[in-house]
């Protein structure tokens, strides 16, 4: 009788860069009774050392600025240039690679209002004494402008078109002009009829590139069009907006800073109500910046902390702050979305991981694996109580806690109020305005 038997050799059963012979497992689930209670283990491990690795703040960058940063702008063709500007009207551009200071200018002789990269790597900075155009890559520090826009001022803002060379700024005379790069006079001026209020932000939107959006002091919501040198819809909200930004993404999505503490998120197809509300905030939020993913946004706040938030949830999934950072007013993602920078009135730019626990670096394929592993194991147990719990706990500053403690009895009260009102009068035959539709006081076309 012949038997034929199968032979292959040891390194066949080996994992790759081990010399470990690999040994045979059977997956029944009757051989491993106790499965879910050691991967609820290894879950609950996995956030633990999360936590305890969530080290988000890396560095400032150089020795900052004498006064506070009130504007901030990114390279989007450069994943290392960073622009700021100051209250007594310096412009710095840094280098995140060194984190040094890059290049300087005494660009204008008060606060810097707005700052933007052009598509040719030109810097735009805008104050109430105009709008003045660097080149901070090919020229020295304190050198004099490539051109000055003084034409319309004071100017609060500036956003430059995603292909064509030109850029908006907005005034507070209620109007936006656009400026062509190449030209002293500016070839369109749009306004709403009648409108005299400050604009105080404007944005252009990266996917429909013709769409431009601003807020004013009124704490209305314009939207315009420049095909047809027309505005297109205003909407009018409870208070005042601080920053808008379209979804680099989306082209309908568009997120607004409110003075309520709040964000909101709203569909520009549909003013009737917000497609979202971010809340957390305890103090204004002076700044949003969707992530170059769409996925995220970042926000700075009055209340000294940066949050980020996912797009889809109200609640921020990170809160950063540190002992000496003051109010933050400007928030930049970088073009990786890895990292984030803010700018507060304490004059120091700062530099942050987007994910708190995440390190930079190669990591080997086990090392990798492991990460994966944990990750997937976390979100299949998200939902349990402690899970949850260890995942979302954040030590904050007293006054913050305790400012969210007060608004949040506050705000209880309020709603209960209203329902007492409502149910002992007339309105209980009315229908009920959700948290999104009340975000809105009126819409105009």
């Amino acid at each position: 009788m012949k038997i034929k038997a199968l032979n292959r050799s040891i390194s066949a059963q080996q994992a790759p860069g081990s010399d470990v012979q690999r040994a045979p497992r059977n997956l029944a689930p009757e051989i491993h009774p106790f499965e879910r209670a050691r991967e609820y283990q290894r879950a609950l491990n996995a956030v633990k050392l999360e936590r305890m690795f969530a080290k988000p703040f890396l560095a400032q960058l150089g020795n900052g600025h004498v006064q506070g940063i009130y504007s901030m702008c990114k390279d989007k063709q450069s994943l290392s240039s960073v622009a700021s500007g100051s209250g007594d009207g310096i412009v710095k551009v840094w280098d995140l690679t060194s984190r040094e200071e890059a290049w300087r200018t005494a660009a204008h002789s008060n606060v810097v209002k707005g700052m933007s990269f052009t598509n040719d790597k030109k810097l735009l900075s805008c104050a109430t004494d105009g709008i003045k155009l660097w080149d901070p890559y090919n020229t020295a520090s304190d050198t004099s402008p490539l051109a000055t826009w003084q034409e319309g001022g004071p100017y609060s803002s500036l956003s430059v078109h995603r292909n064509a060379n030109t850029f908006a700024a907005s005034s507070g005379a209620g109007c936006i002009r656009v400026w062509d790069l190449e030209h002293s006079t500016a070839p369109q001026t749009i306004k709403w009829p009648n409108f005299t209020d400050t604009i105080t932000d404007v944005c252009f939107n990266q996917v429909e590139t013709s769409i431009l959006a601003s807020v004013a002091t009124d704490r209305s919501v314009i939207l315009f069009d420049l095909r047809t040198n027309m505005p297109v819809i205003k909407t009018v909200l409870q208070f005042a907006a601080n920053r808008i930004v379209f979804n680099p993404m989306e082209a309908m999505n568009l997120a607004v800073a409110s003075e309520d503490h709040n964000i909101y998120v709203f569909d520009a197809r549909n003013f009737d109500r917000a497609q979202n509300i971010h809340k957390g905030h305890v103090a204004a939020v002076m700044d949003v910046e969707f992530s170059p993913t769409g996925e995220e946004l970042v926000s700075g706040s009055y209340d000294r902390t940066v949050r980020i938030w996912r797009r889809d949830q109200g609640q921020s999934r990170d809160i950063y702050h540190t002992k000496r950072m003051q109010r933050v007013f400007r928030t930049v993602w970088t073009m990786d979305s890895k990292y984030l920078l803010s700018g507060s009135d304490d004059g120091n730019v700062r530099l942050w991981r987007a994910n708190a626990s995440e390190r930079s670096g190669v990591k080997s394929t086990k090392q990798r694996q492991a990460l994966e592993y944990n990750s997937a194991l976390m979100e299949r147990y998200a939902h349990l109580p402690e899970m949850r719990r260890i995942r979302r706990h954040r030590h904050l500053p007293k006054v913050v806690k305790k400012a969210g403690e007060i608004k949040r009895d506050e705000l209880g009260a309020i709603k209960r109020r209203e329902e007492n009102e409502r149910k002992h009068s007339d309105k209980k035959h009315t229908k009920r305005k959700s948290e999104r539709e009340k975000a809105i006081l009126v819409k105009q076309q």
